[in-house]
């Protein structure tokens, strides 16, 4: 069974992968805009990346209203466990 933590390191990991973000900026908290500066079309490259990881079309809706890695974290980890 998949954590939430597991949720939360795969994420992690695909910010300092895919936009080579700072690990030690990345916290539950931490504003994916403002602070990660991850801007539109990053948004859709993570939404691309996260569809790859769970394996379920994500639907944009799921994160319109994402501003922080625990968004994501929370709405990704909602689409694994509701499979």
């Amino acid at each position: 069974m998949i954590t939430r933590d597991d949720v939360y390191q795969k994420v992690g990991a695909i910010l300092v992968d895919l936009f080579e973000v700072d690990p030690n900026a990345i916290s539950e908290d931490a504003l994916l805009y403002e602070e990660l500066d991850i801007d539109s079309i990053d948004a859709v490259d993570l939404v691309i990346e996260l569809k790859a990881y769970t394996g379920k079309k994500i639907a944009p809706e799921d994160f319109k209203s994402v501003r922080t890695v625990g968004d994501i974290v929370n709405a990704v980890y909602e689409i694994l466990v509701n499979d």
